[in-house]
């Protein structure tokens, strides 16, 4: 009602009253066209059109809703789905981290066991030099004594020969033979 004579007030405080004019009149425009736009106003509220343009925009409003609602469910699973993913990373940020803590122990513990084994080799050449050169030695011992009995022999022969008979040289010869058989054994 309030709305009504708010309305009316309006209409009655046109121009038109100001002027002197009769107002309800068809000769007035202001009239006519007041009386249209009521007909209209009219015609839009018996076919209800003011209800139906309420539908359609509480159906609209519904659907940006829903969409907003879409929206913020995909945002929360991306969310999720990155803190998920942030996770894995870090876990496979760890299990990297060990792997290479593992092969720089295991490059350590080989480094070590290449030391021991180049250690142990080394450790072997020097027993086989050694023992060559010990070898050796008898050799070269053996045969310098070889060669001095084999000179002493000679020599003793030689003197043996000039100074005796055939019975003392064969005795000494014996005893020649049988010294060196007790040092030779």
């Amino acid at each position: 009602m309030r709305k009504t004579t708010i309305f009316f007030v309006s209409v009655a405080a046109t121009p038109a009253f100001a002027a002197g004019d009769k107002f309800f009149s068809l000769g007035n425009t202001d009239f006519v066209v007041l009386i249209a736009f009521l007909i209209f106003v009219g015609v839009l509220i018996y076919y209800k059109v003011p209800s139906l343009l309420g539908g359609l925009l509480d159906k609209r409003a519904e659907g940006i809703q829903a969409e907003l609602d879409e929206a913020r469910a995909l945002r929360e699973e991306a969310q999720t789905l990155l803190a998920s993913f942030e996770r894995k990373q870090l876990e496979v940020q760890k299990q990297a981290d060990r792997i290479v803590a593992a092969a720089k122990e295991g490059a350590a513990e080989a480094a070590e066991q290449a030391k021991a084994d180049l250690a142990k080799s080394i450790e072997r050449r020097v027993q086989a030099a050694e023992d060559q050169i010990a070898s050796a030695q008898a050799n070269a011992v053996r045969q310098v004594r070889d060669e001095a009995i084999r000179i002493a022999v000679g020599a003793a022969g030689e003197v043996i020969a000039k100074d005796m008979k055939d019975a003392r040289a064969a005795s000494l010869i014996d005893e020649a033979i049988d010294t060196v058989k007790a040092k030779l054994h």
